[in-house]
C-alpha cells in the first residue's frame, strides 16, 4: 500500500534515496523496484531485522539488484548519520506524528537532501485523525506506548516544511478507505481485531490491496479528497 505518487515525487533509476522511518519497507522495497538505490531507516529493532531481510530476500531472488539495496539501519530521524547533501529524494511516511521534535526531524530531513532533490512527506490527515482520538484514548499517546503525539493540519505541516527551506509543489489525500477502518477500531478498541467488523473490512483491505481492482480504486480517488487518511507533501531543496 504505497502512499506516496512516485510520477509527483520524481524518481529516477540511480538516485540515492533515504526512506526515513521506513517500518517494514513498503516504500523502501517499491523504490528498489523502480531502480533507486535505497538506504533504510528507522528506530524500531524489529521493523530493521525485517526489513533487512527482505531486502536481502528480494536480492537473492533476482527481484532487485544488489546494488538497489545500499543499508538498513536503526536511527533517530531528529540526528541523522549522514552528511549533508547526500540524497537526491527522501521519504518519510506516517512518521512525523510519533516524534516530539518534529521539527528537528524535518530539519535533519532537509539537509540530508541534495540541492533539488524532492521530499516526500506524509502524516495522517486532521479530519480522520481528529475522529480517532475522539474515539478511542488508547489509539494515541501517552496511553499507546509510540503513538502519535499530535494531529497535524495541512497548514501546520505545509509552514513546518516551508520553514526548514523547501519549495513545496504539490499535495494530495489518500488511503480514503482506509479511515473507516480505523474508526471502528478505535469504537471497539484500537487491540481488538477480533472484532467481527474490524476483521471483515481487513479482509476487504487486503483483498484490496492484492487484486486492486479498478472500479476500487475510481472510488477510492473520488473519496480521498474528504476522507483521505494521509496527506501528502512534495517539496524541493533549492
Amino acid at each position: 500500500m504505497l502512499t506516496v505518487r512516485y510520477d509527483t515525487w520524481g524518481l529516477q533509476p540511480g538516485d540515492l534515496v533515504l526512506d526515513a522511518g521506513a517500518g517494514f519497507g513498503r516504500h523502501a522495497f517499491e523504490t528498489a523496484r523502480r531502480g533507486g538505490r535505497v538506504v533504510a531507516l528507522d528506530y524500531a529493532l524489529d521493523e530493521v531485522i525485517g526489513t533487512r531481510n527482505t531486502f536481502a530476500a528480494m536480492v537473492e531472488a533476482g527481484e532487485i539488484t544488489a546494488d538497489r539495496y545500499v543499508a538498513v539501519l536503526r536511527g533517530d530521524a531528529t540526528r541523522l548519520p549522514f552528511a549533508d547533501d547526500t540524497f537526491d529524494r527522501v521519504v518519510t511516511s506516517e512518521v512525523l506524528e510519533h516524534i516530539q521534535d518534529d521539527v528537528a526531524a524535518i530539519r535533519e530531513l532537509v539537509r540530508v537532501l541534495k540541492p533539488g532533490g524532492v521530499l516526500a512527506a506524509t502524516v495522517p490527515a486532521w479530519f480522520p485523525e481528529k475522529v480517532n482520538w475522539m474515539l478511542s484514548d488508547d489509539y494515541h499517546a501517552p496511553a499507546a506506548a509510540g503513538g502519535h503525539v499530535r494531529i497535524y493540519s495541512a497548514t501546520e505541516l505545509e509552514a513546518k516544511l516551508r520553514a526548514a527551506g523547501l519549495t513545496l509543489f504539490g499535495h494530495h489525500r489518500a488511503h480514503a478507505l482506509h479511515s473507516p477502518y480505523w474508526w471502528l477500531k478505535c469504537a471497539v478498541g484500537p487491540s481488538n481485531n477480533e472484532h467481527w467488523a474490524v476483521s471483515r473490512y481487513r479482509r476487504f483491505l487486503e483483498w484490496d490491496i492484492v487484486n486492486q481492482p479498478r472500479s476500487v480504486r475510481v472510488l477510492e480517488r473520488a473519496l480521498d479528497p474528504v476522507l483521505g487518511k494521509s496527506i501528502v507533501f512534495y517539496g524541493r531543496k533549492p
